[in-house]
């Protein structure tokens, strides 16, 4: 694409970086026994070896890595201004620990309380934590998404993750417990007389203060047993279990006591840790109730009288209120308004607005990330000097002050990691870097102080390197407002669908974050977004395969970024795909020509190696038929050759517009197996055109063909092909000749012919009159520019 549109008079950016801090590599690292830096450099070499044999036309000047430290300077500049708007805070977080890891790992990274890599215990436990805190925005990532050109899809998946619900708050007292309470979220106010008992999430703080002795064994041991569980294995598992607290919940209206049960299915870091059960209007409550016995209780009907309500499933649907006091006969909309109302007067609960998003865990207890900027006072004990003392020695007492954190100044910035010959991962959560004690540790003014131990997750890079393509080389600033009101924003971006919501996300946030700061004069970073789809092998797995990130600007500026991006790379199942393979067998353009032939390219395809064959011999074809264009130097061209041509130019014109390229392939294929057909009679004129047309996909052949026919400079910046759109027009149009209903032969004539002309061209086909012969025609059917059809007798 950005061939394409270079050819097109824009001016393209078109960049590279490497996305090279975080665990993949560090683990890399450690099985080898190298340093990080040195084999994400040597990786990044490989990479780039290969981009470079493929033909990617990237502006290598602009080339950047999340590692370079001028990078981290500037994403250490970044999350200093979160912390300086209150966005960036230390919290104490239930968190997934895996000691054999060394590091927190996110929902998604556990799978039966073990861990993905490696299957090793996971443990869950409050953690000291850097958050960003991304629900402020909440509000602002969901309104952004108007008025963006994404896939519907992604649009969905990222407003399902912000999970916007509007609804209310309603306090239960505890019976007992004077002064405490437990506030629950609903969206369905309505059916608060329906609640049978209240369920709160086993790290909620009140289940151990409300469990009574006769329950506390059971509840300690049930929640010791959940709390190795992740997040998403609780709420995905169908089976929820639960048990009773022994402690009861007084209800905000009728002031009835309702029994309160501790459940997995329940989270304490999402919404308030506790739930109000109605069984006969939950699926999952009224599951849980049969389970374990507990009341049901109806408080919605169907409007339509007659319908009875079912005792296996639970009335989900609106309907009317009854069996709920002052409220009988209300609506369901009108029952929730007036629930929520009382609520409110009486001081226990009202109208509240949640959201599923939760902060963002930023800290990683590992080595290779960027270190965060923040220290923190050292404390020794009453009447100790500190110039008689060491923090860094291990008899040292004293107490890290992490209670008043300091950001390290921005001139100081960047802030490197310390060489460390043992960087592997242990059980201390400080993580490893607070081994590296004499980094850790420093003395300014008489005072010591301690750098903080944890580092940025890798999504932190990834947050705004696209801003930094438009300006790798700035010093003063992580990009300029030139180079911003340039380029910005992007106005095409292609990513795999597995970026639909947390990187995506994160990188909005960042953007948003910037834009409010005045960095950025653009509220979005990504116009229009295209996913490309997965390549699997020819068994049905991923392949590990080429695949690209891109995005574009084209605002007659345009920016693109291209990775490779590695898709559960095995070597035991055989479906790696190694590029030099095929160059060295094939050459760069096969692959390339392959690759987009494959099909869509949105579309889930399989990989077939042996097909690679094919497209190069098209790329042969193609050769061939501009070099004897260039032997015998045919200036004339015949009507149909010139139609066919302008045809081909509209059309692949139209599909690189939209990145249809397959179908742009295909029909530069027919107009290959056209001008083969003329033998020595190739006209120039159309060989040129289809140099230029093939070039952005098989650039390398394009050039060749290009040269062959005399020209020496590259065609790369030549003005993209032209097609009149006459010519495009079809003047005539191919009909079927039917007798008596069966096809008995083809005319092409004059799309505006009448029936007197199609019968004359019809007569002229010897099957036909051999048909009519000796017969009476009795009837002709004639629709113009389709059919014609004779009956006769």
């Amino acid at each position: 694409m950005s061939r394409y549109w270079r050819m097109k008079g824009y001016d393209v950016l078109h960049p590279m970086g490497w996305d090279s801090f975080g665990l993949p590599a560090e683990q890399y690292a450690i099985n080898t026994g190298a340093q990080p830096a040195e084999t994400t450099t040597n990786n990044i070499a490989t990479f780039k070896r290969q981009l470079k044999s493929l033909g990617f036309s990237y502006d290598w000047e602009r080339e950047i890595a999340t590692t370079d430290v001028d990078y981290v300077k500037w994403t250490q500049w970044i999350f200093l201004q979160l912390y300086k708007m209150g966005l960036a805070e230390q919290s104490s977080v239930a968190v997934n620990w895996c000691p054999a890891l060394g590091t927190v790992l996110a929902n998604e990274e556990i799978i039966n309380g073990l861990s993905e890599r490696g299957d090793h215990p996971v443990e869950r436990f409050p953690l000291r934590q850097w958050v960003l805190k991304i629900t402020e925005y909440a509000d602002k990532l969901e309104a952004g998404l108007e008025g963006l050109d994404w896939p519907s899809g992604t649009m969905t998946s990222q407003k399902q993750w912000i999970g916007k619900s509007e609804g209310c708050n309603a306090d239960f007292g505890v019976d007992g417990k004077e002064g405490e309470k437990i506030t629950v979220f609903t969206t369905r106010a309505d059916t608060l007389m329906g609640v049978t008992y209240v369920t709160l999430a086993p790290e909620h703080p009140l289940v151990s203060d409300i469990t009574t002795e006769e329950q506390k064994a059971e509840v300690d041991e049930y929640v010791k047993r959940t709390s190795s569980r992740s997040d998403l294995d609780r709420t995905a598992s169908k089976d929820k279990t639960g048990v009773f607290t022994g402690a009861y919940a007084v209800h905000p209206l009728s002031g009835e006591k309702v029994p309160v049960w501790v459940g997995d299915y329940v989270l304490g870091s999402y919404g308030t840790g506790a739930v109000m059960a109605v069984p006969a209007h939950d699926q999952r409550d009224l599951e849980f109730a049969q389970k374990y016995g507990l009341e049901i209780k109806a408080v919605v009907k169907p409007k339509k009288e007659g319908v009875e309500l079912s005792d296996d499933e639970a009335f989900t649907s609106e309907g009317v209120a009854f069996n709920s006091g002052e409220f009988d006969g209300l609506t369901t909309n009108k029952a929730k308004k007036a629930i929520t109302y009382k609520l409110k007067e009486m001081e226990k609960g009202g109208p509240k607005i949640t959201y599923k998003l939760r902060d963002w865990v930023f800290s990683r207890q590992r080595y290779w990330g960027e270190p965060i900027p923040i220290y923190f006072p050292v404390d020794f004990p009453e009447g100790v000097n500190p110039d008689d003392v060491d923090p860094k020695d291990d008899d040292c007492e004293h107490t890290i002050r992490f209670d008043k954190a300091i950001p390290v100044d921005e001139a100081d910035l960047p802030l490197e990691l310390p060489v460390m010959d043992d960087f592997k991962p242990g059980t201390d959560p400080a993580g490893c870097l607070a081994r590296a004690k004499d980094w850790r540790y420093f003395k300014e003014d008489g005072k010591w102080f301690s750098r903080e131990t944890n580092t940025m997750p890798q999504w932190a890079g990834s947050c705004w390197y696209y801003f930094r393509y438009t300006d790798p080389k700035n010093s003063e600033a992580a990009f300029s407002s030139k180079a911003d009101e340039d380029w910005m924003p992007v106005d095409l971006y292609i990513g795999g669908a597995e970026h639909a919501v947390l990187h995506l996300l994160y990188a909005r946030f960042w953007h948003q974050v910037m834009f409010d700061l005045g960095i950025t004069k653009h509220p979005e970073p990504f116009q229009k977004l295209v996913h490309q789809g997965m390549i699997l092998g020819t068994d049905g797995e991923k392949v590990s395969v080429i695949m690209s990130g891109i995005f574009f600007s084209l605002s007659h500026r345009c920016a693109n970024f291209s990775t490779i991006m590695n898709r559960k790379m095995s070597k035991s199942r055989g479906n790696v795909v190694n590029p030099d393979d095929i160059v060295d067998s094939q050459g760069a353009d096969a692959l390339r020509l392959y690759e987009m032939f494959m099909g869509p390219l949105e579309a889930v395809k399989p990989w077939q190696t042996s097909q690679v064959a094919g497209v190069s011999r098209f790329q042969n074809k193609l050769y061939n038929v501009v070099k004897t264009a260039s032997e015998n130097d045919v200036q004339e061209m015949s009507p149909e050759t010139t139609k066919l041509l302008h045809k081909t130019m509209k059309k692949v014109s139209e599909d690189m517009e939209a990145m249809s390229f397959n179908t742009a392939i295909s029909a530069m294929m027919v107009l290959t197996n056209h001008l083969q057909s003329l033998k020595d009679e190739v006209p120039r004129e159309a060989v040129e055109k289809l140099a230029l047309m093939v070039s952005p996909i098989a650039p390398h052949l394009g050039e060749e063909c290009w040269n062959l026919l005399g020209h020496d400079d590259t065609l790369a910046y030549e003005p993209w092909v032209v097609f009149d759109e006459e010519l495009c027009v079809d003047t005539t149009v191919k009909m079927g000749v039917q007798v008596n209903g069966k096809a008995r032969g083809e005319i092409e004539i004059d799309k505006n012919a009448d029936q007197e002309i199609a019968m004359a061209e019809a007569m002229k086909e010897s099957r036909v009159e051999a048909q009519l012969k000796g017969k009476e025609i009795k009837k002709i059917i004639f629709v113009p520019g389709r059919i014609l059809n004779i009956v006769a007798k």
